[in-house]
């Protein structure tokens, strides 16, 4: 397995904008229509949702966000047509041989999150060595939900904590909600405070299902090719806008992020 050495000119991380989110997650969505509407082959806007992707990466790290989550590959996406899920799969290669050494320059920590155990050797080798590279990287952390799906991810934790009870490690009433989410792929790692969609589409589809009790939402209607920097920015500042109550009440908590944290 290669690797990369840090790159130590690499700029320090941007000062968070006023009331931004430490953590935002995207479900990147509607490549195909996107294609569809230009009379073009689906493959043609996967390929332009990869740029979609690329762009967004930098507006995050221009933003000052600690993290981001992108929705890459659902469980449920391998019920696709096989050869679109080749064509998927072979954007995914491309973007790691491509683009990983931008991301370790540029400070970004890469981890992937969802099953790992029925994916293909080289595939699994990919991810594993993006993680790898990148493990002391601190200016963001890009979380991809590979293979994710959040009811799995759950369902996941359940057993391995029933696993624990079984073995006599732990007992049924030491489970509370942060035993719980220590158990899921992405223990450590704060909740999102932001969940932007695009193409329209007003649902979760089963992505960051626990994680997401209290993130605010932003529904947008473009597809995903088209989203950039721009977009998100708006969309940042559609968040920045709301009152969070954490089921308190209003002007419990403050409109901004910092004083959300205090508590």
């Amino acid at each position: 397995m290669s690797s990369l050495a840090k790159d130590d000119t690499a700029p320090p991380a941007q000062q968070r904008l006023p009331g931004a989110p430490v953590h935002v997650g995207v479900i990147m969505d509607g490549n195909g229509r996107w294609a569809a509407r230009r009379g073009l082959p689906r493959i043609e806007g996967h390929r332009r949702g990869v740029e979609a992707l690329r762009e967004t990466v930098r507006a995050a790290i221009e933003f000052g966000l600690d993290y981001l989550t992108v929705y890459g590959f659902s469980m449920e996406n391998w019920n696709r047509p096989v050869e679109e899920v080749a064509d998927l799969m072979g954007l995914l290669k491309r973007f790691i041989r491509n683009d990983l050494n931008e991301l370790h320059k540029g400070g970004v920590k890469v981890k992937v999150i969802g099953a790992r155990d029925n994916l293909k050797p080289d595939i699994r080798a990919l991810l594993e060595e993006a993680e790898n590279i990148t493990v002391r990287n601190t200016r963001l952390t890009l979380i991809v939900a590979f293979n994710y799906g959040g009811r799995q991810e759950i369902a996941a934790a359940a057993r391995a904590l029933a696993q624990e009870v079984a073995a006599g490690h732990i007992e049924v009433t030491d489970i509370d909600e942060a035993v719980f989410a220590r158990h899921l792929d992405t223990a450590g790692i704060p909740d999102p405070d932001l969940i932007i969609r695009t193409s329209g589409e007003q649902r979760l589809s089963n992505f960051l299902m626990w994680q997401a009790a209290y993130a605010e939402f932003v529904f947008l209607p473009m597809h995903w090719p088209d989203f950039d920097r721009q977009a998100f920015l708006a969309a940042m500042a559609e968040f920045s806008a709301r009152e969070r109550r954490f089921g308190g009440v209003p002007g419990q908590y403050g409109k901004t992020l910092a004083d959300v944290v205090k508590t």
